[in-house]
């Protein structure tokens, strides 16, 4: 299966069209609609709930986006969509999944993230995908965690995947890994059981070898994140064939 065609149309706004300082708060239904609103593709986190549900959040704890502390999956779904974005302008909570999906409506393309823990819970996967049967606009699912995408691969091959990718996993949420599986995940080593159909990668690290390999023998689409400034713009283009963005209006 090919990988569609506007995957490498049109920059693809970071969890939504977001601006903190007009109270646009990230992977928000404002930010939805702010996306919908200029044409952009839409690139949203997706985390499990504790009654395995699925919400639109980045984080794995909620005290930066919101007044609340605590993991996200030790809260069930009904708990979390009442919880306020903090600094947003409006009347944003943090939108279901399915709220998201309805909110889009098929008007923009998605770009769709699993956040994993890399523990082998596949739940949020399978969750992901029981959701999106019901959807008809246009989608691909990408993750850091490489079984996920082989999860894709396996169950649901008509969903078009993609790995996400950097040198270093130097972050705090990436504080819990070994050096082997840094090491792995940087260099693509797991390539034969996901196989990606695209490969995103951090724009910083760019051009490297993973994604130049991936693009130049196996034909597959570079996506680049997360840019912010002129200096990652033009790296973007020179690079790779499509960027997800936040800050500025490309």
């Amino acid at each position: 299966m090919s990988t569609p065609s506007w995957l490498v149309a049109k920059p693809i706004a970071h969890r939504g069209l977001h601006n903190k300082a007009e109270g646009v708060i990230e992977n928000t239904i404002s930010a939805a609609e702010a996306a919908v609103a200029r044409g952009f593709p839409i690139e949203l986190d997706v985390q499990l709930t504790a009654d395995n549900e699925a919400i639109v959040f980045h984080d794995f704890e909620l005290d930066r986006l919101t007044g609340d502390t605590g993991l996200v999956i030790e809260r069930n779904l009904a708990n979390l969509t009442k919880i306020d974005i903090s600094g947003a302008k409006g009347s944003d909570k943090i939108p279901s999944f399915k709220q998201f999906l309805d909110t889009v409506a098929g008007r923009v393309p998605l770009v769709i993230e699993i956040k994993s823990k890399f523990n082998g819970d596949v739940r949020l996967t399978k969750r992901v995908c029981e959701i999106l049967a019901d959807y008809s606009g246009p989608y691909v699912v990408k993750s850091f965690d490489p079984f996920v995408v082989a999860t894709l691969r396996t169950s649901a091959p008509h969903i078009t995947r993609g790995i996400i990718g950097e040198l270093h996993y130097a972050s705090k949420n990436d504080s819990f890994m070994s050096g082997e599986l840094k090491h792995r995940l940087a260099n693509l080593l797991h390539f034969s059981e996901s196989q990606p159909q695209f490969v995103s990668w951090k724009v910083d690290d760019l051009p490297c070898a993973g994604p130049y390999l991936c693009k130049v023998l196996g034909n597959l689409p570079v996506m680049t994140w997360t840019v912010r400034n002129p200096d990652q713009c033009a790296r973007a283009e020179k690079y790779a064939d499509q960027m997800v963005f936040e800050g500025f209006l490309p």
